[in-house]
């Protein structure tokens, strides 16, 4: 039996006398991607170490072997120095007994009041926590590098389309706030979720408690937690908190994908709405002329990645009853791979935000195309002739028809032709027509005129703040 084999042996007591075969362990290890975790495991063994002094279950002297020893074995692991065995299983077995190696029997008391099971909850929780608190941190950066676009072009006209036509003009800053929005939605999701999430398993033990005056209030406040989880079988038992993460992840990633999809068709020959910075834009091995948004197209894609994550651990977990199964040792790998693809495309997308450029000739001739005022008109028809909307609509729709015959648009119609459809229109209707007339008068709360967008854009400015 090789030396590694006989250590494992040690960790799991003498219910088995033999070790495991090779297909066994090569199934049973997570070492090779629970690893990630190593910081977390020491942060949480170095809180209960002191616990465990604090009330008296271990001495001071043994504590103070363990939480050192700890350091040096974060210390190695950082500096890559670290053998990582998967004989051992996972993370906690290996930093466990590379810490025997150094302080002798003072490591074998660490595990005194807890379990793997609670143990790697209160790893993967802190794991997780610190993967809201990023995705955070990503999001604001984005969202300060829409603002910035969004107060440069707060007055630029562009279309606003449905169905990818045409709609009604539209400002660039306040597209770009359309995006503040979602984008702080999303972060509040990750608020919110890490409030709900922020409970410590740790002390919860096996599935029951233990039976040691243990003080999990100390290592919930040590930890960052607000407060120990209240059932110790809950504690152990589920993954809600990575769930959430997921879903709020899933989102922001869908979002990210929408805004990714409006750059790669602005970015192209025929909208040239905006160009990409060369840094996150590649050439063609074979047409020199090619500049393609790849940047863009690998954020779009990054969705399926994402929500497969939620979708796999999802299905995990529907399954399970209470409380730990080792189908959660399924729990990680697709976290850690969907918080990778997140925080890649949230650095990605803030990069190519604060790079690009708006060409607002573009802009505002696409702008100024497809009857874009049209809906100014029936407006206009209702304001100033007091027509019914539905009466508006049918003779703004017999000037597109008739402009449409022309091959003009709506300001190009005489007062002659737009008479010939109603007699009291006049030329005060030129006045509404105008592309930047049209932004201009929508002054309604959350409204596209620059007025209301500059309006957002110091809100937002302030709640950053």
């Amino acid at each position: 039996m090789s030396d590694k084999t006989k250590a494992a042996n040690a960790m799991w007591g003498g219910r088995f006398a033999a070790g495991p075969d090779a297909i066994m362990e090569a199934i049973n290890a997570s070492i090779g991607f629970d690893q990630r975790m190593a910081a977390q495991d020491i942060e949480g063994s170095r809180a209960h170490a002191a616990m465990l002094a604090a009330t008296g279950v271990i001495t001071d002297s043994d504590a103070d072997a363990i939480r050192e020893g700890l350091l040096t074995v974060l210390s190695e692991i950082e500096s890559g120095g670290f053998e990582f065995s998967t004989a051992l299983e996972d993370i906690h077995m290996n930093v466990e007994a590379r810490l025997k190696d150094l302080i002798g029997e003072p490591a074998g008391r660490l595990h005194t009041g807890r379990s793997r099971n609670d143990q790697v909850a209160t790893d993967f929780k802190l794991w997780v926590r610190d993967q809201m608190d990023a995705a955070i941190s990503g999001l604001e950066a984005l969202i300060r590098a829409l603002l910035t676009q969004a107060e440069a072009g707060a007055d630029w006209v562009m279309p606003g389309f449905t169905h990818l036509q045409t709609a009604q003009p539209v400002t660039w800053g306040h597209h770009m706030m359309a995006y503040v929005e979602m984008f702080g939605r999303d972060m509040s999701r990750f608020q919110d979720a890490r409030v709900r999430m922020n409970e410590s398993p740790l002390g919860a033990a096996a599935l029951a408690g233990t039976s040691f005056p243990i003080d999990r209030h100390m290592t919930a406040e040590a930890l960052g937690f607000d407060r120990p989880a209240a059932n110790s079988l809950d504690a152990v038992a589920d993954r809600d908190f990575a769930l959430e993460f997921l879903s709020s992840a899933t989102i922001c990633a869908m979002h990210l994908s929408r805004f990714a999809e409006e750059l790669v068709i602005w970015s192209s020959a025929q909208f040239r709405f905006v160009a990409l910075s060369d840094r996150f834009s590649t050439g063609s091995s074979i047409m020199p002329q090619k500049k393609n948004p790849d940047a863009a197209e690998l954020i779009r894609a990054k969705i399926g990645r994402i929500m497969g994550a939620m979708v796999g651990l999802f299905t995990v977990m529907k399954g399970l009853p209470l409380t730990y199964s080792k189908d959660m040792q399924e729990d990680k790998e697709q976290v850690f791979d969907a918080a990778d693809s997140l925080m890649l495309a949230l650095a990605a997308m803030t990069g190519m935000v604060s790079d690009m450029s708006a060409n607002t000739d573009s802009l505002e001739a696409a702008a100024s195309s497809g009857f874009s005022t049209a809906t100014d008109l029936a407006d206009w028809l209702v304001r100033a002739l007091n027509m019914p909307f539905r009466d508006a609509h049918h003779v703004t729709g017999s000037l597109v028809a008739m402009a449409e015959g022309k091959g003009c648009d709506l300001p190009d119609l005489s007062l002659a032709d737009m008479q010939s459809v109603h007699a009291d229109i006049t030329n005060a209707v030129f006045d509404v027509l105008g592309v930047h007339n049209s932004v201009a008068s929508r002054t309604s709360y959350g409204g596209t005129a620059p007025s209301e967008v500059k309006k957002q854009i110091a809100r937002w400015k302030d709640t950053l703040s």
